[in-house]
């Protein structure tokens, strides 16, 4: 029975007058009939019978302040929030005045002068709770296929800050990630994820094993892609990196070669937060094995390149206070790695041309959307897996 509130509170009233004077068993019957009528829960329909209405009458509209952004920003927040994969109101809010005339440009948005500053004026909390009931967000796990290489580990330093300048340009962390699905057995496709400590440049190759020849070319091909010198390379104690193929590459390309401390996994925090939040939650834990997949991969891979340094920016700690048991953490303002590249004046010119030629060619939503279609090529191609075991593109 479909009633509106103030019809239930006005039977409410009129049951009230029965329900006072009715003995124990009669109130019963009341309350079973006020229920029945009204939908309410027998409780809160005993509560209005004994009480009344609270506040002394029907209340006709939600409490609090008014409503401050309109239907036309909240559509314009969710249009940019897509075309970033759904990344946090802190990164968000950071993005959106470069974000919003690229979106622009594409066709995706259409604003007025005051819608388009009342959502560049959002709050990133704000931000977060509008959008909090469309995010959609899986936990997978997947298996760890990292195996001690115990060769050459005298030959190569553990990393501390001596020497590494991780202000500057140029200073990665490399890791592999596999595609093995819930089994390391044969042979499976892996990503090769690189990371500039100074400002968040990520590249990733998709290389058909873990073999130690396909992962140096692998690194041969990320190096070209980066637009600025490569410097130093940080690496974990897996066999794929602690070898002579790689020592030799880095002393002739006279490179800094280090390593992390065995099982401490946070040495590489700027690497494996990127194995997560780039290739997990696009590529997923699925299965890939042979030199179709491996394409596929390279094909998403070439627009991330674009897509993660040119329109999500990311922060960086700066510091952290404890205070007892607590412990703060600051970030600076985050920023792309592009604008990042850009302020320390690292870019080679030819590098910062071509980027910045896709960057006006290439919208971020039509970007965002033609990744998706690589992706439905690259799960095509899954083995053993009957859907996509990671988080959606498009929530």
């Amino acid at each position: 029975m479909d009633v509106r509130r103030e019809s239930k509170h006005e039977v409410s009233a009129a049951l009230r007058r029965r329900y006072r004077g009715a003995g124990r068993v009669e109130k019963g019957r009341v309350s079973d009939e006020a229920a029945a009528v009204t939908g309410y829960h027998r409780r809160y329909g005993q509560a209005l019978l004994r009480k009344g209405v609270p506040n002394g009458g029907p209340r006709l509209r939600r409490g609090g302040r008014p409503r401050v952004y309109g239907w036309e920003v909240e559509q314009a927040l969710v249009v940019a929030a897509e075309a970033t994969g759904w990344i946090c109101g802190k990164r968000l809010v950071a993005a959106l005045p470069d974000l919003v005339p690229a979106l622009e440009r594409e066709g995706a948005l259409r604003l007025s002068a005051e819608e388009r500053g009342a959502l560049l004026g959002l709050s990133a909390a704000t931000i977060d709770r509008r959008l909090a009931e469309r995010r959609r967000l899986q936990r997978p796990r997947g298996v760890a296929t990292t195996k001690p290489g115990s060769l050459l580990k005298s030959q190569i330093p553990v990393r501390t800050y001596t020497p590494w300048d991780e202000q500057a340009p140029g200073f990665v962390e490399i890791d592999l990630v596999a595609h093995c699905g819930t089994t390391t057995a044969g042979e499976y496709v892996c990503t090769l994820t690189l990371v500039d400590l100074a400002t968040g440049w990520t590249e990733c190759a998709a290389i058909a094993n873990k073999g130690q020849v396909a992962v140096l070319a692998a690194l041969e091909r990320l190096r070209a892609r980066l637009p600025f010198p490569l410097r130093g390379v940080d690496c974990d104690n897996g066999s794929e990196f602690l070898n002579a193929h790689l020592v030799r590459y880095c002393q002739a390309e006279r490179l800094t070669l280090t390593r992390c401390r065995a099982d401490h996994k946070n040495d590489q925090a700027h690497v494996e937060q990127k194995n997560w939040s780039v290739v997990r939650q696009l590529v997923g834990y699925d299965r890939y094995e042979g030199a179709e997949a491996v394409a596929a991969l390279e094909a998403v891979y070439a627009l991330l390149h674009v897509y993660v340094n040119g329109y999500l920016p990311v922060m960086k700690l700066v510091g952290k206070e404890r205070e007892g048991t607590r412990v703060r953490k600051r970030y600076d303002t985050p920023q792309t790695p592009y604008r990042r590249a850009q302020a320390a004046g690292a870019l080679r010119p030819d590098a910062q041309a071509a980027l910045a030629a896709q960057l006006a060619a290439t919208g971020p939503l039509r970007l965002r959307r033609h990744i998706d279609a690589a992706l439905a090529q690259v799960w095509a191609r899954r083995v053993g897996a009957a859907a996509p075991t990671r988080q959606s593109a498009v929530a």
